[in-house]
């Protein structure tokens, strides 16, 4: 019996060995390719004679880790011509005062604050959108999250991309920047080093059809013809599923050169679960087959599988080989992804936790298949094949 079981233990270690190898060479691969095409699109943004106006749309809701930081940081850009709306549900909204704040330090820069009412639509990132696109004045729409922070030369980075015809909408890769704690900075690191390799991975083999949360920048054109920010207000993922439609109506989805940095709040173990669990569930009814292939990208149970067999079988130089591979792999990912293309620090001074991120990112991609319901904002909702939601319980206003 126990050697039949070490015997399974050590083919499932072998075949995700060499599955997380492949996984890796092929990230530092898509590293060298976002490096290089991160030159041109530098050149590409020093060459342009004029850069058209652009609108940020921001949703709130709720008060975060310096949120009045992340808000100004939008205002302080080196851009021609641009302008911020805000949009919150209710005014009793905590983070409405912040960003009245915010406006008002900035007068010089034109800003709007909507209060919208509960969302008809069961995504309500994707009804606020799209209630600030109808007030935008420009044909440039930066959606990006409250949560994030960038330095002045975000729109000059973002906004020239698409001023090539073929190219319909722009992402970002982030890095997460921990605001305090063990779990957060977990949380972080999955941000800086996991969700950037699977990306540079995508881009790599197929390009980029699909979006990020804290930023994508669309052309009104290209938003248009998939039917506005209504298209997406039935989905869970609504920044996956709009490039998704973006790029299937021909146009091209830009990887920018840009790294949002991410705010991650302090957070306890259960808390962080819950949030990583809900991504982690979204994604499985997003892009189903990618999700399921994504258990073959870790590699640390694979070595922790190897290292048990292996030692039930008493071989412990196979054992250590297993394990002393799993654990370099992931650190040559930590440094060379969350380091060398995320740029975030703690992927350099903290490498040595990623191991235990990637066992517990393969934890939280095993959870995902045994829940298709979840908590957000105001209620329940159940997951459906395709990644549409439907709310059980919560609060929605009723449609007309």
């Amino acid at each position: 019996m126990i050697t039949a079981i070490a015997t399974v233990l050590l083919a499932l270690a072998a075949i995700g060995t060499v599955s997380s190898t492949v996984f890796l060479i092929l990230s530092l691969l898509g590293a060298r390719k976002f490096k290089r095409d991160a030159a041109l699109q530098e050149r590409s943004a020093s060459a342009a004679a004029v850069l058209p106006g652009a609108s940020i749309l921001k949703p709130l809701h709720g008060l975060e880790p310096q949120l009045e930081e992340n808000l100004e940081s939008f205002f302080n850009q080196d851009y021609p011509s641009f302008e911020v709306i805000f949009a919150v549900d209710e005014a009793n909204d905590a983070a409405l005062p912040v960003a009245q704040r915010v406006c008002r330090k900035y007068p010089q820069i034109p800003s709007t604050i909507l209060i919208t009412g509960l969302p008809p639509w069961p995504n309500p990132p994707a009804y606020s959108f799209s209630r600030m696109a109808g007030k935008a004045r420009f044909e440039i729409l930066v959606t990006s999250d409250s949560d994030v922070k960038v330095d002045g030369n975000y729109l000059g980075a973002v906004v020239p991309p698409l001023l090539a015809k073929k190219s319909g909408m722009l992402t970002c890769l982030y890095r997460g920047f921990n605001a305090g704690g063990i779990w957060s900075l977990l949380d972080a690191m999955g941000m800086s080093v996991e969700m950037s390799a699977g990306v540079l991975t995508a881009n790599l083999l197929e390009g980029i059809k699909f979006g990020l949360g804290p930023t994508i920048v669309v052309r009104r054109d290209a938003l248009d013809a998939i039917g506005g920010y209504a298209a997406t207000g039935e989905y869970f993922s609504n920044d996956f599923i709009i490039g998704n439609m973006i790029a299937a109506r021909g146009y091209e989805v830009v990887l920018s050169r840009y790294v949002i940095e991410h705010v991650v709040p302090p957070m306890t173990f259960q808390r962080m679960w819950r949030r990583q669990l809900r991504w982690a569930t979204g994604t499985k009814y997003s892009r189903p087959k990618g999700h399921f292939g994504t258990g073959l990208t870790f590699a640390v149970p694979y070595g922790v599988f190897g290292l048990i067999g292996a030692l039930l079988l008493h071989e412990p130089l196979v054992a250590l080989a297993f394990f002393g591979w799993a654990i370099l792999n992931r650190l040559t990912e930590c440094v060379a992804i969350g380091y060398g293309v995320a740029r975030d620090p703690n992927c350099l001074r903290k490498a040595w936790l990623y191991p235990a991120r990637d066992l517990l990112g393969f934890c939280l991609w095993a959870g995902s298949y045994l829940v298709s319901n979840s908590k957000w904002r105001r209620g329940n909702f159940e997951l459906m094949p395709g990644g549409k939601i439907v709310m059980r319980d919560g609060l929605l206003r009723p449609q007309s």
